[in-house]
């Protein structure tokens, strides 16, 4: 049974064009030193709520929420909450799902079935930065990669995404991610703001000439970029 870590009642941000709530879901295979939502990384956040109080929230805004936001944490991390992507589903809800691309199975059979109607999949950095972008000393990119197959030969609407951080990412960076996911439908570009929970100090803001200067860099090879926050 999933444990909830987290849920915002109403949101106009975070599932694109719906009305909707997001379910915060605890535990992940990466370590980012710029993670927003460093509590819920380990799981060792008390969870909220349960999986039945949560359907019994969604059924009551039934006809209030327009849809579901997915986010961890890593939601695909557990076999577990493909359950609960069914059960929101279930329920009459299009999904969202945030996922960092290292599940790839769990990923195609959540397309497979339904289970989720848009796909945001982080980007981290270029292939060569990837392990200390996300806070590990050695990483398997091949998961990663399969799962950027997986979305662009697929037909569920997604966007791929970078948190950008002064420190981390560069020209040489977006050059890379370019030619990477070249064709891809979607790209954004979210500047990082440092806040409490994130878990290491001396990470910036991307200045803007920058992020501007990264979004061309991209525009060859991306139908749609924009630059978020």
């Amino acid at each position: 049974m999933t444990r909830i870590y987290g849920l915002q009642k109403m949101t106009l941000l975070d599932f694109p064009g719906h009305v909707a709530c997001t379910v915060f879901l605890g535990g992940c295979d990466m370590r980012c030193p710029f993670c927003h939502n460093s509590e819920l990384v380990d799981g060792s956040a008390p969870p909220v709520m349960t999986e039945a109080e949560l359907t019994d929230f969604l059924k009551k805004r039934q006809g209030l929420l327009e849809g579901v936001a997915v986010t961890g944490g890593e939601p695909l991390l557990r076999e577990e909450n493909l359950e609960l992507l069914r059960a929101i589903r279930g329920l009459g809800y299009p999904v969202k799902l945030d996922t960092n691309g290292t599940h790839p199975d769990r990923l195609r059979r959540a397309l497979g079935e339904g289970l989720a109607q848009y796909v945001a999949m982080d980007i981290k950095n270029s292939p060569d930065r990837y392990a200390g972008t996300a806070g590990l000393p050695r990483f398997d990119l091949a998961p990663v990669r399969e799962s950027v197959e997986i979305l662009m030969a697929g037909e569920t609407e997604y966007e791929f995404r970078t948190t950008v951080v002064r420190e981390l990412h560069d020209d040489e960076s977006f050059r890379a991610i370019g030619d990477w996911i070249h064709g891809a439908k979607r790209y954004y570009l979210q500047k990082f703001t440092d806040r409490e929970t994130v878990p290491f100090e001396g990470f910036h803001t991307p200045a803007e000439e920058d992020l501007a200067r990264w979004a061309e860099i991209l525009r060859p090879h991306v139908g749609e970029v924009s630059v978020r926050g």
